[in-house]
């Protein structure tokens, strides 16, 4: 688990064998089962989290009462209600385990001490969040400028392997549409 964490962080900064276990005090580890909630709506948002092994969802309960994803994360992804978790408020979304899965995570003050002790994860958080808000434009982009068969066919042939992983319901939940139009949808592109 911590040579994931570590192989990952090394993609960004460099750091030796005693800062890495350093670094690793300020995590915590958690093993959630399938269709758990690490976060519901109403709670105060107070952890971030990165995914060892499994896949977590983001999703909030629209005013129809359906469940609309907004975010997946697999192994080596980060995932919280960042505006929640930056301003200590409670949130509208739920956090959820797809599958097993195991996560490590750190509160706001334990990464604002992590940040202050060690500044090279500063540069290794400005990453992933820059990163992450690229992902997020781009979502947007495809939203607004692609039918909603060729979001999905863009998905499907750019992360084959994630569009395998991750059922068929929540695909159409997070591309904006109905398991049974993503089952036509299917159909029509095997033919």
């Amino acid at each position: 688990m911590s040579e994931l964490f570590r192989k990952h962080l090394e993609k960004f900064v460099t750091i030796d064998d005693e800062t890495f276990h350093e670094i690793l005090k300020y995590f915590h580890t958690k093993q959630v089962a399938k269709k758990e909630n690490l976060l519901q709506e109403g709670q105060v948002c107070k952890h971030h989290y990165f995914v060892v092994h499994g896949l977590l969802r983001k999703f909030f309960i629209n005013e129809k009462g359906t469940e609309q994803t907004t975010e997946f994360a697999i192994e080596t992804w980060w995932l919280t209600d960042n505006i929640a978790y930056e301003h200590k408020q409670t949130t509208s979304c739920y956090i959820q385990a797809v599958e097993k899965t195991q996560v490590l995570y750190i509160d706001q003050e334990s990464q604002e001490k992590l940040l202050a002790a060690f500044p090279v994860m500063e540069r290794y958080f400005r990453f992933i969040y820059q990163r992450a808000y690229a992902a997020a434009q781009l979502r947007v982009h495809y939203l607004f400028s692609l039918s909603k068969e060729e979001f999905y066919l863009s998905l499907a042939h750019k992360h084959p392997e994630f569009v395998q992983r991750v059922p068929q319901y929540l695909i159409a939940s997070f591309l904006g549409f109905t398991p049974e139009y993503l089952s036509e949808i299917r159909k029509k592109s095997v033919s």
